[in-house]
């Protein structure tokens, strides 16, 4: 299976369950891993058969920006969804990590991986 990476997208949402969680944006890291058979665009050489990862990373950012779940789980499963939706993409593994979550660490992640029935 092939693999498309999107590295390093970093967001603000609001996403926690305290109080002050729910007042301000906070930043978040979200890491793709997009995979499917991907071959048709390296023998064609054609955009038609490639997939459109530049449509795909717009819409997590039009997700993430303008949600306010209070989990990550569940904020990395619409990311996921959002990834399936491309017809070209079978399976999707999100990366998101909160940073500053926890007192003494650069972060928390959480990685979720789905996969079209």
């Amino acid at each position: 299976m092939d693999r498309i990476h999107i590295r390093d997208l970093a967001l603000r949402c609001i996403i926690g369950i305290f109080p002050e969680e729910r007042r301000e944006r906070q930043d978040v890291i979200v890491n793709m891993i997009l995979a499917g058979d991907f071959s048709a665009a390296g023998k064609s050489d054609d955009i038609a058969d490639a997939v459109d990862y530049k449509t795909i990373n717009k819409r997590i950012i039009e997700l993430v920006e303008s949600s306010e779940f209070n989990l990550i789980e569940t904020l990395a499963e619409r990311i996921a969804e959002q990834c399936l939706a491309h017809p070209k993409v079978r399976e999707a593994t999100v990366t998101l990590d909160k940073p500053g979550a926890l007192r003494f660490t650069r972060s928390v992640a959480l990685e979720v991986t789905r996969k079209k029935d």
